[in-house]
């Protein structure tokens, strides 16, 4: 029998009991110039490093993203992994993407973002091929986030804010409600498509799918 070995899609180490002052001074040592990811929720830190499975999904999805907002003409500002953190909360996070679309013609002009007073990003992505990370939706949920995204075991999660809770669906309000839980069969093709391919149809697919819409 072979057993194949899981995709190890990034690396990811916990640790309990750290203050908010030693999250802020890990960002401010490590810089900005980094792969590692951080996310803090009330004395928890996950640091994660991604590998290459990690950064080429995130980076499929990211075209994706763009490629929504091309056909349905909208706004768009890619933050990244923007450090989203609220010292009052005692919370944080470094997405593997950010997007600002709603609110986007409001940040434009800024070059630093802070959350005490700008809005957090749109729509926030995570990709996670490992079962120990940390539970993001709680950081989430506490910036105010609208809607974030979760890549993972070769699903993609959508949710979006509704009245203080999150709510699971199939669809994405951003983007036209389109049913954009599909995305996975399309990083699936990746492999043998290419990523230009792969984009090119993604992009046949949202035209099919919002002239199926027309009235």
């Amino acid at each position: 029998m072979v057993v194949t070995p899981p995709v190890l899609g990034e690396q990811r180490v916990i640790l309990q009991n750290i203050s908010w002052q030693c999250f802020e001074y890990l960002l401010n040592e490590l810089g900005e110039n980094r792969a590692a990811r951080l996310a803090y929720d009330r004395g928890v830190l996950e640091i994660m490093s991604p590998f290459m499975p990690h950064e080429h999904v995130k980076r499929l999805i990211e075209r994706f993203v763009e490629t929504l907002c091309d056909d349905l003409d909208l706004p768009i500002r890619s933050a990244g992994s923007l450090t989203c953190k609220r010292n009052d909360l005692e919370r944080g996070i470094e997405p593997d993407s950010g997007f600002y679309i709603q609110t986007e013609p409001f940040i434009r002009h800024l070059e630093h973002i802070d959350l005490m007073r700008d809005p957090p990003p749109d729509l926030m992505l995570e990709v996670d091929f490992s079962s120990s990370s940390l539970n993001k939706e709680p950081i989430y949920l506490a910036l105010g986030v609208p809607e974030f995204w979760r890549y993972a075991r070769g699903e993609l999660t959508i949710k979006q804010l509704r009245q203080g809770r999150y709510v699971q669906l199939d669809h994405s309000p951003t983007f036209a409600n389109l049913p954009l839980t599909e995305i996975p069969r399309f990083l699936s093709q990746s492999t043998h498509l290419g990523e230009r391919g792969v984009v090119k149809a993604f992009r046949s697919w949202v035209q099919e799918c919002l002239q199926t819409q027309s009235p």
